[in-house]
């Protein structure tokens, strides 16, 4: 499969995908959904490898899921063309430089559409001078042959960034270019094409929004940033250091002037708006002079705690993205009570695989 797609196998699995998500939503009479179809090739912006060592031959590989039988790969045409062509041009320069080659066990890749990359070289040794000397060597000749590279090492307990553990996409957005500041080993959005999508579907659910956004799960910001024109003010909560860091700068980069992210997790800041703990990261914040009609949330796959289902149940409008439609539907039980579902979108972040990201807009049934 990884070797061989068209857009035949795309388009069946893909109705197989819709039809799933049209079945599983009918007990809360959901409209049509939306299709958001991705290309069913070069998509994806992340690729983990291992590197299997075979006498003097170096290659990436990936185990089939279900035999545990180990794949050479050479290409991956559902990689971007950026990452296939780093691929080809990195494993010939380290095998030729013993210190890089030995005991490396793993390469990452971090991608963007600004045609900017990070390799990260996973080990199972210490990282020297020596290996820093060849490191530097290795990201000088990817250069000269036109990448914009950056170059990490990494072993247990050890990190070592030759310049910066960081690239800068830039997504257009409704007719905007939006900045978004990605960190290496932190979360972003594999598929950038369905994110633009995502992003684009967002802003039109929140056109006619009134007041401020309230943001749980906010990562880099993906969502707030680009949702800042609909909103007076977006208060926004992450848990993650390097995510919040990263919508920090986001915010900066793209001079928005009305969001504010709040280190915290869900849990907690679901308990701090309730009144039932105080938080030193709230010094500061007036939690109550944010007006917010709307809340959005997107999960991790294990969807919604039951506080927090019943702190989002508060809010007259629900925007709600999920990469685990079981979840979501868990959590529509309760919502559905309170709110129909007014929109629904499929995201097909993930070709080729039954993962399903979707999106729903609620609305309380008293609007």
């Amino acid at each position: 499969m990884l070797n061989n797609l068209s857009i035949t196998q795309y388009n069946s699995q893909l109705t197989e995908k819709i039809k799933y998500l049209n079945s599983i939503m009918l007990p809360y009479n959901a409209p049509k959904p939306e299709i958001f179809r991705s290309d069913f090739s070069y998509y994806r912006m992340r690729a983990e490898f291992r590197l299997w060592h075979e006498g003097q031959d170096l290659f990436h590989i990936m185990f089939d899921q279900t035999t545990k039988q180990r794949i050479r790969i050479d290409q991956l045409p559902i990689a971007c063309k950026l990452i296939n062509q780093m691929m080809v041009a990195l494993i010939p320069l380290i095998k030729s430089k013993s210190v890089l080659r030995y005991k490396l066990f793993q390469v990452d890749y971090l991608s963007t559409l600004s045609n900017k990359i990070i390799v990260s070289l996973i080990y199972h040794k210490k990282l020297n001078e020596e290996w820093i000397e060849q490191a530097k060597q290795l990201r000088i000749a990817l250069i000269n042959q036109g990448f914009d590279i950056q170059l990490i090492g990494r072993a247990a307990k050890t990190k070592i960034i030759l310049e910066q553990d960081h690239i800068d996409e830039v997504l257009p957005i409704a007719g905007k270019s939006i900045i978004y500041r990605q960190i290496e080993n932190s979360f972003t959005q594999p598929n950038a094409g369905i994110n633009i999508k995502m992003l684009e579907w967002a802003i039109d659910c929140t056109k006619n929004a009134k007041g401020d956004l309230l943001e749980l799960y906010c990562g880099n910001g993906n969502f707030s940033i680009a949702l800042a024109q609909n909103f007076n003010r977006i208060l926004a909560t992450e848990i993650a250091k390097p995510s919040v860091a990263a919508a920090q700068y986001n915010i900066e980069a793209n001079k928005i002037n009305n969001v504010k992210i709040i280190r915290m997790s869900a849990e907690d800041f679901t308990q701090a708006i309730q009144g039932e703990r105080q938080f030193r990261r709230l010094e500061g914040v007036d939690l109550m002079s944010y007006k917010c009609n709307t809340i959005l949330i997107d999960p991790p796959r294990c969807g919604l705690d039951e506080k927090t289902v019943a702190l989002v149940q508060k809010y007259p409008r629900i925007l709600y993205i999920s990469c685990n439609p079981n979840t979501l539907c868990h959590n529509l039980n309760i919502l559905n009570k309170t709110h129909k579902i007014h929109r629904l979108a499929l995201f097909d972040q993930f070709p080729y695989t039954h993962h399903i990201e979707c999106g729903v807009l609620l609305e309380n049934k008293d609007i």
